[in-house]
């Protein structure tokens, strides 16, 4: 009897039950609603500060200190006072759901700790970015959304560069995999890759998150792929070695440069809509802060949060490119397509794997679970010394 990957892809979704499928549709639906409501409590904070005109007031009592100074300060400010304004959203999202729907075990004063470390390093990092922004304003006149594309480059460079030695660390351990059969496995792929071993990291993901996961981070020497605890301990070891591969893919294929030229490309697209709508968004507002005033700083936030949710489509849709194709140097190299669709139907326990056309589109940033094993399927079928299916 001839294989039939529709049938295989079908038994592995099914495999799950349906009490878990409608709980992942649950979560994921909820997800996404929950980014737009967020850009709907981006325009509230932003008309709460406003109408108080608290950066107005700020700005008044920096009226002595140096442009770059007064500048750092107001975003600085806006970027922390937010954060606290919208903390009850932020607990809502990030851990009471996340709990409520058994993604998370991590107590909820870690929560807190983690989450102030993360305000402070974005209250730092941002407002220098967005110091930067102004300057470009100041100097480079009507064309300076032209330049935000090399400084947004730069940034993104900077932190892919820095994260993994400086700040990652600040939120979970990460180890060399323990010598066994798992290590001795993967520093063969990694050899094969051309990637040094010790560039290889399991991390305590599960303080976080059950989610079943690994990732790629940095760049240049920095660069390393990390497995969380969660995906080691509910993995086989086929398993492993094929999301390592499709780790792996994205770091030989060079996904991360793409995402630094996709982001830059974006930021120049979003600052050229920023500088042409500003006026009229921020007299909606009831602000009289022009384009290059760091007073309208909330303004030109609530824009950025619009325009990347508007911009997210392209985003997801070159995010799915990479993810399939990540899958597919999976395939080529590690040639285990059984065990990278089990350990890929894992991850559809918080990702609805069959979500309909448009959902897929607008709000998915890998490609369907169900498409993603059909993938590996089909691969099966045009290989068949990869071995029985799990299914059958």
């Amino acid at each position: 009897m001839s294989f039939d990957p529709a049938a295989a892809t079908r038994a592995y979704i099914d495999g799950l039950g349906p009490e878990a499928l409608a709980k992942a549709a649950s979560y994921t639906v909820g997800s996404e609603w929950l980014s737009l409501w967020g850009v709907v409590v981006a325009a509230l904070v932003t008309l709460l500060f406003v109408r108080l005109r608290i950066l107005d007031r700020l700005d008044a009592k920096l009226a002595k200190r140096g442009w770059a100074v007064r500048t750092f300060l107001l975003c600085a400010a806006f970027m922390l006072l937010s954060a606290l304004v919208t903390l009850p959203w932020d607990l809502y999202t990030g851990w009471w759901r996340e709990t409520a729907y058994g993604r998370t075990s991590q107590p909820l004063g870690d929560y807190l700790g983690q989450g102030a470390i993360g305000i402070a390093i974005g209250v730092l990092f941002g407002a220098l970015f967005f110091l930067g922004i102004y300057a470009l304003i100041r100097r480079a006149g009507k064309r300076w959304w032209i330049w935000s594309g090399g400084l947004a480059a730069l940034a993104i460079s900077v932190m892919l560069l820095v994260s993994p030695i400086l700040i990652e660390p600040l939120f979970n351990d990460y180890k060399p995999v323990p010598e066994g059969p798992v290590r001795a496995a993967l520093v063969v792929q990694a050899k094969e890759a051309g990637i040094e071993p010790d560039r290889i990291f399991l991390y305590d993901g599960s303080r976080q998150s059950n989610n079943f996961t690994a990732n790629v981070s940095g760049i240049g020497h920095s660069a390393r792929i990390a497995i969380s605890d969660v995906a080691l301990k509910g993995a086989s070891l086929d398993e492993v070695k094929a999301v390592t591969g499709h780790e792996i893919g994205h770091y030989v294929l060079g996904h991360v440069w793409i995402i630094v030229i996709v982001f830059s490309l974006l930021a120049i697209l979003l600052f050229f809509l920023a500088d042409r709508l500003f006026g009229w968004i921020a007299r909606m507002f009831g602000s009289d802060a022009a384009v290059g005033d760091p007073r309208g700083f909330p303004v030109m936030m609530f824009l950025l949060s619009l325009f990347a949710f508007l911009a997210s489509p392209v985003q997801n849709t070159l995010s799915r490119i990479d993810e399939s194709a990540a899958d597919a140097y999976s395939l080529k190299t590690v040639n285990l397509p059984d065990a990278l669709a089990s350990a890929l139907v894992k991850t559809a326990e918080y990702r609805n794997p069959r979500p309909n056309a448009v959902e897929e589109f607008f709000f998915y940033s890998h490609p369907s679970v169900e498409r993603r094993v059909r993938a590996a399927m089909e691969w099966k079928a045009a290989h068949p010394a990869a071995g029985p299916s799990a299914s059958e």
